[in-house]
């Protein structure tokens, strides 16, 4: 089963989103496990305090190296990897997700305040990994995100075994548009080489507008793909 490990000052947040949709069904159904982990609990003061003043002076707060390793040291006991959700990590990827989601789980930290005592993670070998070039108030969203990522990718979780293989970044772009019924949608119409019934045609439309809203959208995917300096977008189909 994989695992997932949270550690908060807030463990009421969870499951949160967790519990709906695929990801709770999955977990109701004993495809993952969700544990979580109040650091406060580790504290040894009667106010239950994981965070002082920065060390240096400067605004905020920082969380306690001594009571957060005293939690992941209760929490992390195998091999699973460590994260801490950091908008200073490294980037999130689709990539990543998908060997996280094939290995044994994850132990995730959730940030707060101004941030983590820089001893406990290099003393607990913590991963900073972020989910975007931006700032949350802690580290709970990203973890919810990184696990619902990683648990969509477990085996019967998606209903359909394909539905994954054309999504965005799995192939190195962006996904094609999608279209359904009604046919015509405010003097709009779906277009005709998706009701054409030839595979190829459309197999040949999804892979050219795939690489036209990628390079339109994300030159930073489109500048990786391999042989990318000689390719040109593929001409739409119909």
């Amino acid at each position: 089963m994989w695992r997932a490990s949270v550690l908060s000052i807030f463990p009421e947040m969870f499951p949160g989103p967790l519990g709906l949709s695929l990801a709770g069904k999955a977990l109701g159904a004993g495809a993952w496990s969700l544990d979580v982990v109040d650091i406060r609990s580790f504290a040894t003061d009667r106010h239950r305090t994981v965070d002082d003043t920065p060390a240096g002076g400067g605004p905020g707060m920082v969380m306690k190296a001594d009571v957060l390793a005293r939690a992941i040291d209760a929490a992390a006991a195998d091999a699973r990897p460590r994260l801490l959700m950091s908008p200073r990590g490294v980037p999130l990827t689709q990539g990543r997700v998908e060997v996280l989601a094939k290995g044994p789980g994850v132990v995730l930290v959730c940030g707060r305040f101004e941030g983590v005592d820089e001893r406990v993670i290099a003393a607990r070998g913590l991963e900073e990994v972020s989910v975007g070039d931006y700032v949350l108030s802690g580290g709970e969203l990203a973890a919810m995100a990184l696990i619902d990522a990683c648990v969509r990718l477990l085996p019967g979780v998606m209903g359909a075994p394909g539905s994954a293989a054309e999504e965005s970044f799995v192939q190195g772009l962006l996904e094609y548009p999608h279209y359904t019924r009604p046919k015509v949608f405010e003097g709009q119409p779906i277009p005709d080489v998706l009701l054409s019934g030839d595979h190829a045609r459309i197999a040949a439309w999804r892979r050219a507008e795939a690489e036209r809203l990628t390079k339109a959208r994300r030159p930073d995917l489109w500048t990786a793909q391999d042989g990318n300096k000689d390719r040109k977008v593929t001409k739409p189909v119909g």
